[in-house]
C-alpha cells in the first residue's frame, strides 16, 4: 500500500483539530451543562473551536497553518516507519469522522426547526414595531417564524441529510443536499448579517470533502457515459471488541442525538420555547396599550413623536416582559448567534436587532400591586423602575412610581383592541375575506 500523501495528512489534521474537542474549556463546560434540557445536547453539537470570544474566518487560517506544520512533522516521522498508514485507511477514517460530525450538526439544527423552535412567532412587541426598526437578521428570523410549516419542512430536509450521512452507501447524496441547503444558510448569514457564518462555512467545507470522494466517478458516469467502478474499500474489524465498539458508537449517536434530543425538543416546543421567557406576566394584561396620559415630576407631557422622554405606546407580553416605544435612542443588541438558554434573563431574542423599543423584565408583587422593572438590554442595565399599578377596569392600567433617577412617573394606559393580519389569516384561511 502507498504511504499517505502530504495533502491528505494536512486535510486530516485540519479537520481533526476542529472536530475532536482539544480545548480544556470545552470539558469544563461539558460537566456544567443541563442534560435534562435539550440545550445541553445542542451546545455539544454546536461546538466549534476558536481563538477569540466568537468564531472568525481568521481562525480557519490559523488551523490551516497548524495543519500544514503538523503534516510536515508527520511526513518526517512516517519515513522512519516500516509499516506506514495507507492512503485508503486514513481517508476512510477521515470520512467517518466528518460524516458523524456533520450529521450531528444537522440533527441539532434540524430538530429545533422541525418542531419548530429556532425561529419563533413574533411577539406582540415585534408585531407593533415598524419594519425599518429591525436589523436584517431579525427580519430574516421573523419572516421564517411566521410560517412554522415551512420551518418544519426545512428541519425535515436537514434531518434527512443527516440520516443519509449516517449510512455509508448514501453519504454523497446527503453531502450534496448539505452543499445546497447549508450553502444557502451560509450565504444568508453573510447577506443578513447573521452570527453563524463561520460555523455554516465549516459545515459546507465538510460536505464538500465528503462529496468530492464520489465526484470524479459521478462526472465520469453522468457526463462522459463511461463505465465506473464503485468504491470497494472496506475496513477490517478483526477483533470482536472493534465490532462491538463500532455498533455501540452508532447506537449512541442515534439514541443521544435523535431519540433523547428529539424528545426533549418536542417537550420544549409545547411547554418551554427557548426564545421567550417562561415566567408568566401580569394576569390578563397582554396586549398593546395607548399612553393616554404621561407625567414626569408632576409635569404633563403631551403626545409627541419626537419627545425622547414621553412614552408612545406600551406592550405587555404574555410572559413577564413590558416594552415601551419612545423616541429615546436604543443601543442595538446585535448578538445574532444561536444559543439555547434555560434562564429567563438570558433569553434576549425579543429585543435583539430592534431599535424602536425598550424592553423590561418585571417582577410583579400582586399583593402590594408593585412592578419592579429592569431594562433587559445589556447596554442599558442601569435602568430600573419601581411602579405601583392599578387596574380600574379590564382595559386600563395606571402606573405610578419612580425611575432610576428618582423622577416621579404617572402613566395611564388604555388597551387597544387590535387585530393582526397574520392571526386573522391563520384563523380564517387565506381565501376567505378578512376585515381588520
Amino acid at each position: 500500500m502507498a504511504r499517505t500523501t502530504y495533502p491528505l495528512r494536512l486535510i486530516f489534521i485540519f479537520f481533526f483539530i476542529q472536530v475532536v474537542p482539544l480545548d480544556w474549556k470545552f470539558y469544563r463546560e461539558l460537566f456544567s451543562l443541563n442534560w435534562f434540557h435539550y440545550s445541553g445536547i445542542f451546545q455539544v453539537a454546536h461546538y466549534l473551536p476558536r481563538f477569540g470570544a466568537v468564531p472568525r474566518f481568521a481562525d480557519q487560517g490559523i488551523f490551516l497553518l497548524i495543519a500544514a506544520v503538523g503534516a510536515f512533522i508527520w511526513s518526517y516521522l512516517e519515513k522512519k516507519r516500516e509499516q506506514p498508514l495507507s492512503n485508503d485507511a486514513l481517508y476512510y477514517w477521515l470520512r467517518v469522522l466528518l460524516r458523524y460530525r456533520l450529521a450531528i450538526a444537522l440533527l441539532a439544527y434540524g430538530i429545533i426547526k422541525f418542531f419548530p423552535l429556532q425561529s419563533p412567532y413574533p411577539s406582540i412587541s415585534n408585531l407593533n414595531t415598524p419594519y425599518g426598526d429591525f436589523n436584517e437578521w431579525k427580519l430574516f428570523s421573523l419572516s421564517l417564524g411566521i410560517v412554522p410549516g415551512y420551518e418544519t419542512f426545512l428541519g425535515l430536509v436537514e434531518m434527512l441529510a443527516a440520516i443519509l450521512l449516517l449510512n455509508r452507501r448514501t453519504v454523497s447524496i446527503g453531502a450534496f443536499i448539505v452543499l445546497l441547503f447549508t450553502g444557502n444558510v451560509f450565504m444568508s448569514n453573510l447577506a443578513y448579517g447573521g452570527g453563524e457564518a463561520v460555523y455554516s462555512f465549516f459545515l459546507v467545507l465538510i460536505a464538500f470533502v465528503l462529496f468530492a470522494h464520489d465526484l470524479p466517478r459521478l462526472v465520469n458516469l453522468l457526463a462522459f457515459g463511461r463505465p465506473t467502478a464503485p468504491d470497494t474499500y472496506k475496513p477490517v474489524f478483526a477483533q470482536p471488541w472493534l465490532k462491538i465498539s463500532r455498533l455501540a458508537l452508532k447506537s449512541f449517536v442515534w439514541l443521544f442525538f435523535v431519540v433523547l434530543y428529539g424528545a426533549q425538543a418536542y417537550a420544549a416546543a409545547h411547554h418551554d420555547p427557548y426564545h421567550y421567557p417562561g415566567t408568566a406576566g401580569l394576569s390578563k394584561a397582554s396586549g398593546i396599550y395607548n399612553v393616554r396620559e404621561f407625567r414626569i415630576n408632576n409635569q404633563v407631557l403631551p403626545y409627541s413623536d419626537t419627545d425622547s422622554i414621553r412614552w408612545q405606546d406600551v406592550v405587555f407580553e404574555k410572559w413577564n416582559t413590558l416594552s415601551v416605544r419612545s423616541n429615546r435612542p436604543v443601543v442595538l443588541d446585535s448578538t445574532n448567534t444561536d444559543h439555547i438558554y434555560t434562564e429567563d434573563q438570558d433569553r434576549t431574542f425579543e429585543l435583539e436587532g430592534v431599535a424602536a423599543r425598550h424592553y423590561y423584565s418585571y417582577q410583579a408583587d400582586t399583593t402590594r400591586q408593585l412592578l419592579t422593572l429592569q431594562n433587559r438590554n445589556k447596554h442599558h442595565r442601569e435602568e430600573q423602575w419601581l411602579l405601583h399599578y392599578e387596574r380600574p377596569n379590564d382595559s386600563t392600567i395606571i402606573l405610578s412610581g419612580a425611575n432610576q433617577r428618582n423622577d416621579s412617573v404617572y402613566v395611564v394606559l388604555d388597551r387597544i383592541n387590535k387585530k393582526y393580519l397574520l392571526e386573522e389569516v391563520a384563523e380564517k384561511g387565506r381565501r376567505r375575506p378578512i376585515k381588520l
